[in-house]
């Protein structure tokens, strides 16, 4: 698909505009329904397009015997079970109530479904399902979301072009083609050095039928180069943690990003929007004193008297370009002067018959 809505933007694959802007909340909330309200208010005044939780149950998502695999000095959970547990707090009624609130401030609200049954109760209050990269493989998850007619965003983290192909082709074969790629490395948090962003530029040749977008866990220390990077290299989606304290330890704070990180983030890509203007190269109406007083013109080099025969020690090229242009040289000598020129003046057609 070469354009595909999501919420209230069109995102089309040719066209160079601002990235549409999620904020992952993820479960950031920490089971505080005003705390996720906060961040709801926070992304809409900073300018994001679009805030994400994640829904699940620790019970139907992961096994009490599934090891961590993140970094335990960062958030000290040794399984994923445990995990999940702390923060699966919010379920069909929570996500009815922060989805209103979110089409109150006139963002979209996204979030991550784990499982059939979220994704049946969030079908009525996204405008497009998010599917995290451990679920690239998970065909009979895949198919089931694709038979919901939504857009699907697909991270791509830790997976092989052939594992991304075949996706796309289950998701197609339950007659959907609205999928967007996202770019990600499945590493929490991820190095500067494995972010990869080249991948952006490559998947976009590769996936040519499909818009390419970027899901960050980086830390948020370079937040605006590493997203600007990631849109400037063909990024029209971009997904990043967030939360409304990057100081509380564990889960996702510490790689997220918050709201001065976000309005600054955004300020700027609107700035470089600006000075990128159109793909397209010609003089602006500014510059047109510009080249009429910068450009050069022919200018005596001596004084010419009337009837002469114009040689090439005669003249020079000299600002401003209100007379005859230097690339016009070869017309001029050899061409009669038909006054008098004084020394530095500036050549005209009225005082030269330029040479046939």
């Amino acid at each position: 698909m070469k354009e595909i809505k999501l919420g209230k933007r069109v995102i089309k694959r040719d066209k160079f505009d601002l990235p549409y802007i999620i904020a992952e909340a993820g479960v950031n909330h920490e089971g505080s329904i005003e705390k996720a309200k906060q961040m709801i208010e926070e992304v809409a005044k900073a300018g994001g397009d679009a805030i994400k939780f994640q829904s699940y149950k620790a019970e139907t998502l992961a096994s009490k015997y599934s090891p961590a695999y993140w970094d335990t000095t960062k958030e000290p959970t040794k399984s994923q079970y445990e995990l999940f547990k702390k923060y699966d707090k919010f379920w069909k009624n929570e996500f009815e109530e922060l989805a209103d609130y979110a089409r109150a401030y006139r963002i979209d609200f996204i979030s991550t479904p784990f499982d059939t049954e979220s994704a049946d109760f969030l079908e009525p209050l996204v405008p497009a399902y998010k599917i995290a990269s451990a679920d690239i493989t998970n065909k009979p998850f895949l198919k089931y979301i694709a038979r919901k007619e939504k857009p699907i965003i697909l991270s791509t983290g830790a997976s092989t072009i052939s594992e991304i192909w075949k996706a796309i082709e289950w998701i197609k074969e339950e007659g959907n083609d609205q999928i967007i790629l996202l770019h990600c490395v499945l590493n929490y948090p991820t190095k500067y050095e494995d972010a990869n962003l080249g991948a952006i530029k490559k998947m976009r040749e590769l996936f040519s039928d499909y818009i390419i977008g970027y899901s960050d866990h980086t830390l948020p220390e370079h937040v605006e180069e590493v997203l600007i990077t990631a849109w400037l290299l063909g990024a029209q989606v971009i997904e990043k943690h967030y939360t409304w304290n990057k100081n509380l330890p564990g889960n996702d704070h510490y790689h997220a990003m918050d709201y001065s990180d976000l309005k600054r983030t955004i300020e700027k890509m609107k700035f470089v929007m600006k000075i990128i203007g159109k793909f397209e190269k010609h003089y602006l109406p500014s510059e047109e004193v510009s080249r009429k007083y910068a450009r050069r013109s022919l200018v005596a080099k001596r004084d010419i008297p009337k009837g002469k025969i114009i040689e090439d020690e005669d003249i020079t090229w000299k600002r401003p370009g209100t007379g005859i242009p230097p690339w016009m040289i070869d017309l001029v000598i050899g061409g009669i002067a038909l006054e008098d020129i004084k020394e530095d003046e500036v050549l005209t057609f009225g005082k030269i018959r330029l040479k046939h």
